[in-house]
């Protein structure tokens, strides 16, 4: 299933955590795995905290300090940063599911990471029932 996020800014993390979960409960996966995978090569995806939002803030200005706009950056569109930042921080996440339930953390969220907006974006996510050994 696809889910589909507008983001409003060049950099930003935007909380999926409840659309990927209104994915599993459509999906009738009781206990599982789900799949959670971005398929674009200037955002990403990553599992944080999603109680302070400061926590978003400093994770957006540590990869702006750590990935500079280096001068020596060939890439004709001129967004390599972008991509930097969509290798480092990846591609996909898998949760356990369990009684239909996304298994995470008490603090944590999952994030949808655009380094290269604002665009529309999709994240495809996959649901997959445990195999039950008999």
């Amino acid at each position: 299933m696809q889910i589909n996020i507008s983001t409003s800014k060049n950099n930003q993390l935007v909380n999926i955590t409840q659309d990927v979960q209104e994915t599993v409960t459509k999906s009738d996966v009781s206990n599982g795995i789900c799949f959670v995978h971005i398929a674009h090569t200037t955002a990403g995806i990553t599992i944080n905290e999603n109680a302070d939002p400061d926590v978003v803030r400093d994770i957006l200005l540590s990869l702006d300090d750590i990935v500079k706009n280096l001068s020596g950056f060939r890439h004709y569109e001129g967004n390599s940063t972008a991509h930097v930042k969509s290798s480092l921080m990846g591609n996909s996440a898998s949760i356990p599911i369990q009684n239909g339930k996304l298994q995470l953390g008490t603090w944590q969220g999952i994030y949808f990471c655009e380094f290269d907006g604002p665009r529309s974006r999709k994240a495809w996510v996959t649901c997959v029932e445990e195999l039950n050994n008999q």
